[in-house]
């Protein structure tokens, strides 16, 4: 390939990098072109998989500020530059893995972050964020300010953090119904306190004087 052939395909890798929300690394040996026709046409508008040259990658990579790639960059590869939902493409590469298991993940970077085959693999067995975000809420949150960061916590986090609720449900299975085991008994004061129901009921039958 002539120079400024390399430096126009560097520089598309480094926009494609630029312009997607994450990108997925995969090695497709043993794939036919009508087996990467259909997994495009499975991963629909949520990701651009496009075959890469591993020395242009790598200089792309750098350049974009993608760390983490470097020793994946081996063998016949092909990125899935996400563009769309990060769950959903990832759920559509593991499908597809499924059934050709020529197709191997071997890592990538979500939200600037890099992740590992078994991240990305996590983060396709995701719920949906909104019920995910719930039970880490309820199970994990102690705080308000805490509650205010998962919310806005970039999806590799929210994924990370799935593993974390998952080790804890298994010594815990009560954190997953939105609690975080026993709730604590209550003190004496907390007891001979009146309730808000009880206290608007006093409220509304009062009588004025007189």
């Amino acid at each position: 390939m002539a120079r400024p052939d390399k430096a126009a395909a560097v520089a598309e890798i480094v926009d494609a990098f630029n312009d997607s929300a994450g990108a997925v690394l995969t090695e497709y040996r043993g794939l036919s072109v009508k087996q990467l026709q259909e997994l495009r046409r499975a991963l629909g508008g949520n990701a651009n998989y496009a075959v890469v040259k591993n020395t242009l990658t790598r200089i792309a990579a750098k350049e974009a500020g993608v760390e983490g790639f470097d020793d994946l960059l081996t063998g016949p590869t092909a990125i899935a530059f996400i563009n769309g939902d990060l769950v959903e493409a990832a759920k559509g590469l593991r499908d597809f893995a499924k059934v050709n298991p020529a197709l191997v993940v071997k890592g990538g970077y979500v939200d600037g972050a890099p992740l590992d085959a078994a991240e990305i693999a996590k983060l396709a067995d995701l719920e949906s964020r909104e019920v995910l975000l719930g039970k880490l809420a309820g199970a994990m949150l102690a705080s308000l300010s805490q509650a205010v960061y998962l919310l806005n916590a970039p999806l590799v986090q929210a994924a990370r953090l799935a593993g974390a609720l998952e080790a804890k449900a298994a010594e815990d299975p009560t954190i997953l119904q939105g609690g975080a085991g026993e709730p604590a008994a209550a003190t004496p004061e907390e007891s001979s306190e009146p309730s808000a129901g009880e206290t608007a009921g006093e409220t509304a039958g009062e009588t004025p004087e007189g």
